[in-house]
């Protein structure tokens, strides 16, 4: 791929001539249109710097200056929403007539009141296949929120404190596809170090969910059935060449990953260990997940919070639920690891195992406490998922690697021949030899 740099180029774009930088790096999958209300424009460096950063991961980019000279000299056009709105329609249908740009999906990046433009233009057009608002108000959209289909990422500073309030209001008018991410410690510009690297990340994992879509660079929909876990491992592994001798860390999800992990971990060269999480149960359903509970210095709940309407299980049993689940994770730290303390993975490769994927909560869960300690390359492996869940874990991890994508998909045990229960014995035994391994 050429550089950022290369790729650029000045455009004139629409009736009103809005002055514009155009990034199409070769093959581009996807084009995203910048959207800022105040003068910066095209020119804003974090805008700019997201950008660059969307080129790489092979989106192309338009940054504009949705205001000419002469309407930024009236400070009341960086509010005219609808104003706003109208010149990022121009400049959708624009690319719809540009023969290089005609066929890429349309995703929306807003900041400040640009967000809210955004979010009314999208909602003005079915071509729009996902918007991200940072440090926006999208609250400004009003009405047109109840109108906007295309899945909507809003992230916001966790320092921002007056514009938090507001992204939550619009957040539940929306009913589309949507998150909301608070990025910890950050002020609205996201000057602190590494806060902008999160809106970046977070703005790719969105845009290639829903714009790119794709799963993974290496999902097969063959129906095999693996003999056990170990057979899942090996196949695994050689999917996962490409990260041999990189320093990559392997966590597994014990105690059914603990098999699949140790044959990746055997193959890439790198360190095994087990990231420790538990599902939270509803009553007298186990096997429903109203979220899971995270391992790590301050312990993690995510809960799901559409189940958590429908069930309504109460604040006591969520406690004791929780609880109970966190005691069991002590005791597996305990014996896993021995009195050893978790690996470092900021800046590191690093690889999410399990045995196969149902609903995908507890790994949700799991990979979202794992994305606060900053991995350089967040990988979700398992051998068996269905596409669904699948498609909602895309925008958690830089990548997926699932060997078999079923549909219809019933359970993960049907595609192993031998699918008994993992034991404690075996987990400690499959970890002390990963550990004597790399030591030799």
């Amino acid at each position: 791929m050429a550089s950022a740099r290369d790729e650029l180029s000045e455009v004139v774009v629409g009736p009103h001539r809005l002055a514009g930088i155009l990034g199409l790096p070769e093959g581009a999958i996807a084009i995203v249109i910048f959207a800022h209300g105040s003068g910066s424009g095209r020119f804003s460096p974090r805008n700019n710097q997201v950008a660059a950063a969307l080129r790489e991961a092979g989106f192309a980019t338009l940054l504009l200056d949705l205001l000419s000279p002469e309407e930024e000299r009236d400070r009341g056009n960086v509010f005219d929403i609808p104003l706003l709105a109208s010149r990022l329609t121009e400049a959708a249908d624009w690319t719809r007539n540009r023969p290089e740009l005609a066929v890429l999906p349309i995703g929306y990046f807003g900041a400040s009141t640009g967000a809210a433009a955004a979010l009314v233009a999208a909602a003005g057009r079915q071509d729009v296949a996902a918007v991200v608002s940072r440090g926006g108000r999208p609250d400004l959209a009003g009405e047109a929120l109840h109108a906007v289909t295309a899945p909507t990422l809003l992230i916001v500073g966790g320092a921002d404190l007056p514009v938090i309030p507001l992204n939550g209001s619009a957040f539940a008018e929306l009913s589309c596809a949507k998150d909301l991410v608070i990025v910890p410690e950050a002020t609205h510009l996201f000057e602190e170090p590494g806060a902008l690297e999160q809106v970046t990340q977070h703005a790719i994992r969105w845009f290639r969910r829903f714009l790119a879509s794709r799963r993974s660079d290496a999902v097969t929909d063959d129906h095999f059935v693996f003999a056990d876990r170990r057979d899942a491992g090996r196949r695994l592994a050689s999917a996962l060449t490409k990260f041999r001798d990189s320093g990559a860390i392997v966590l597994a999800l014990p105690r059914g990953g603990v098999p699949v992990a140790f044959e990746i971990a055997q193959a890439l060269h790198a360190e095994l260990d087990v990231v420790l999480v538990r599902k939270i149960g509803a009553p007298g359903h186990e096997e429903l997940g109203l979220g899971a509970v995270v391992d790590g210095a301050h312990p993690q709940v995510v809960l799901n919070e559409e189940i958590l309407r429908e069930i309504q299980p109460g604040t006591a049993y969520l406690e004791a639920e929780t609880a109970r689940q966190l005691a069991e994770i002590e005791r597996r730290r305990r014996l896993y690891r021995e009195g050893e303390p978790p690996p470092e993975i900021a800046g590191r490769t690093t690889i999410v195992v399990d045995d196969g994927i149902a609903t995908g909560g507890t790994v949700k869960a799991a990979l979202r406490a794992l994305a606060r300690s900053k991995p350089g390359h967040l990988v979700l492996a398992v051998p068996v998922a269905p596409r669904d869940s699948l498609a909602d874990l895309s925008a958690e991890v830089d990548e997926i690697i699932c060997l078999n994508s079923p549909d219809p998909f019933y359970a993960v045990g049907m595609h192993y021949r031998d699918f008994g229960q993992t034991s404690d014995q075996e987990v400690t035994e499959l970890l002390r030899r990963s550990k004597a391994a790399e030591s030799t």
